[in-house]
């Protein structure tokens, strides 16, 4: 009988990936992030509209980011959508981010998640109208 393989530490492997990723400097990124919101806030003056933008900004970025994860991570193809999940809460977000997530909310198919953060370091220079807080 073979024995099973132990299951992989997605917290160190995290940590590992972070140590080795280029960084730049924190505050830089969110305050840039945050001017990107206000900025859009002012030429869109609608939610809905500045959410649409934001969603194809990311839809565009996270493209590009699961290639260089890939080629950084040394991770082979997960098993099922739920190390998947691990996956990208313990070393995906700590990689670029420098934070994990917990991961919540299956849905019943498990084709769905929610992946739930503690902090958020890109809403730290964000400021909403009143109306969207």
């Amino acid at each position: 009988m073979a024995a099973s393989a132990a299951p992989k530490n997605y917290s160190r492997i995290g940590d590992n990936a972070f140590k080795d990723v280029e960084k730049i400097n924190s505050e830089l990124f969110t305050l840039t992030y945050g001017a990107i919101v206000t900025q859009l806030m002012k030429d869109y003056e609608d939610v809905e509209a500045v959410n649409t933008q934001l969603e194809k900004m990311g839809y565009n970025i996270g493209v590009r980011i699961i290639e260089e994860f890939l080629a950084r991570s040394g991770l082979g193809r997960c098993s099922d959508f739920r190390e998947t999940s691990e996956v990208l809460a313990k070393v995906g977000l700590k990689m670029f981010l420098g934070i994990t997530a917990q991961v919540q909310n299956f849905d019943s198919t498990k084709n769905e998640f929610s992946l739930i953060l503690d902090e958020n370091p890109l809403a730290e220079f964000v400021e909403l109208p009143e109306n969207c807080g």
